[in-house]
């Protein structure tokens, strides 16, 4: 059943701060997973805990920080300072540095260093302008998400492929369908924080879906509205609890055995980008079936 969320979510100003923060803080998650990942294939305990020091400290203090822009900028700088110590380190280790499993591993951590940044700028950018709409190429816009989903590939080590094209699909592949289409034409109107949130929503899609499923996103720009979908056959959430799920830290109770680096905090940030924009959300979702959200937001005269 299609249920429309309405209820008024109260904030700490920590947990606002966090919303914010969730597309980076996630991504920081993945650095340290890929640096752990690295570290035990080299068979030396600790050897790259100041690369790991190096993460950890600067996402504590995002957590906490007063002042988002300095830590973001620090954030910018921290991929030298990292990438040295694992450069050092596969020095001591040339034997090493010869595993196509470590050279993929850094090439790895290369990738998600290059979205990390692409991330911050936008951050960086909202941090300024929060409300501000902005144009999006389409075609660019695709393969941002493209590039993301290749990117979520490549971090699941070989347990799975993402395709788009159904002809490709194996029995462990994901099928993902994505589309954008705008009256514009070639480009599209929108929040520059929609796109923070697309990717969240298309994330956890995949996240509670088994390998073998199908997830379907699409956005359009009427000329009235924006209207994003994204739908999954994944493991659904319990009636009773499709309006909790938006709260901050919540998840459906049917998936507290699934492993998440994430906070859940996509869904809440959601909801509160489509109010923050005057529009609306609705989640339609039937346990082991799978789950449909759709965000309508009003365009605005221009």
């Amino acid at each position: 059943m299609k249920v429309e969320i309405t209820d008024l979510l109260d904030l700490t100003q920590e947990q606002a701060a966090l919303i914010d923060m969730h597309s980076v803080l996630n991504i920081m998650n993945v650095l340290l997973n890929e640096l752990e990942y690295l570290q035990e294939m080299l068979r030396e305990e600790k050897a790259l805990q100041p690369a790991l020091d190096t993460i950890q400290q600067i996402r504590e203090h995002l957590r906490s920080s007063d002042d988002i822009g300095v830590e973001l900028g620090h954030l910018l700088k921290c991929e030298n300072r990292v990438m040295g110590v694992v450069r050092v380190v596969l020095d001591t280790h040339p034997e090493a540095a010869s595993n196509s499993d470590v050279e993929d591993s850094v090439s790895n951590l290369q990738s998600v260093f290059a979205i990390l940044h692409t991330r911050v700028r936008e951050l960086l950018e909202r941090v300024h302008a929060p409300e501000k709409w902005t144009d999006h190429d389409i075609e660019q816009l695709t393969a941002n998400f493209t590039n993301v989903l290749a990117a979520i590939e490549k971090n699941s080590k070989g347990r799975y492929r993402i395709v788009h094209n159904i002809a490709e699909q194996e029995q462990q592949d994901y099928m993902v369908n994505f589309m954008i289409e705008s009256v514009d034409g070639t480009s599209i109107h929108m929040p520059s924080v929609l796109q923070d949130v697309m990717r969240d929503l298309i994330a956890n899609a995949r996240k509670y879906t088994e390998p073998g499923g199908e997830i379907t996103a699409g956005l359009v720009d009427n000329g009235k509205e924006l209207r994003f979908v994204v739908e999954d056959s994944g493991r659904g959430i319990p009636a009773d609890e499709v309006q909790q799920v938006v709260e901050f830290g919540k998840r459906g109770s049917n998936v507290d055995d699934k492993a998440t680096m994430g906070g859940g905090f996509g869904l809440t940030k959601a909801y509160l980008m489509a109010r923050r924009f005057g529009g609306k959300m609705w989640i339609d979702s039937d346990p082991g079936v799978g789950t449909r959200i759709t965000l309508s937001i009003p365009r605005p005269a221009r």
